[in-house]
């Protein structure tokens, strides 16, 4: 109680571990103690949970909405001026708490040559990883759709874009649409590297490192 301690709530992907890692590299730079004598001390909530049981120490409900709801709130204020009139529920950061991570949708594409003969595979890792899928399609990519899967760095070289976009439309591909929490970032990490040679060098368990063979011909877009 003698001198006052800063509490910081803070949210983003992956929060606990990246938390973690950003606290264990300050530790290690504060290591010689400062002016004051003092060393960098953190309590750090571990899990949702005991997130939820700490924070109510501190916060109230008021204290916290989501950035969606602040960005709805601006919107609705800008609205009120114009003279319309809205009304709407701002929820709190509370209840993202108590229910957990919020299901999502994406999308994984596997490319012509690589669904035929891997599918089943495929599909057990995506259960193993506790995706539910909830759409599939085949479908012949149209050139316009295929150049819309492209980043801009393979757009700035037109022989590269060439052969990105020969493959995808060489044949069918295979559509997913897959839900599970955190969906986005979680089917991105498996995937890896575009590059199936630097996958297979961070980790020959990616995806990529599995399926692809080249950069062009790298098994599956997410």
């Amino acid at each position: 109680m003698s001198n006052p301690v800063l509490v910081c709530a803070l949210r983003r992907i992956n929060a606990f571990k990246v938390l973690a890692d950003a606290l264990k590299r300050l530790t290690q730079c504060r290591e010689k103690p400062s002016r004051s004598g003092s060393l960098l001390q953190t309590v750090m909530a571990l899990t949702p949970e005991v997130t939820f049981r700490q924070a109510i120490f501190f916060f109230t409900e008021t204290d916290f909405v989501t950035e969606y709801a602040y960005r709805l709130l601006e919107s609705i204020c800008f609205s009120y001026l114009a003279g319309e009139s809205q009304r709407c529920h701002a929820e709190s950061l509370f209840t993202y708490l108590q229910t957990g991570a919020q299901i999502l949708c994406t999308v994984l594409l596997i490319k012509p040559g690589a669904w035929s003969h891997s599918l089943a595979r495929i599909l057990r890792k995506l259960d193993l990883e506790k995706f539910s899928v909830v759409g599939m399609k085949h479908i012949n990519l149209e050139p316009d759709v295929a150049l819309g899967l492209l980043s801009s760095e393979v757009k700035q070289d037109p022989a590269v874009l060439e052969a990105h976009c020969t493959y995808l439309t060489s044949g069918t591909a295979l559509v997913l649409c897959l839900q599970r929490p955190n969906a986005v970032k979680k089917l991105i990490d498996l995937l890896g590297p575009e590059d199936p040679k630097l996958a297979q060098a961070l980790d020959p368990f990616l995806w990529r490192a599995q399926y692809g063979i080249s950069t062009v011909q790298n098994g599956l877009y997410g």
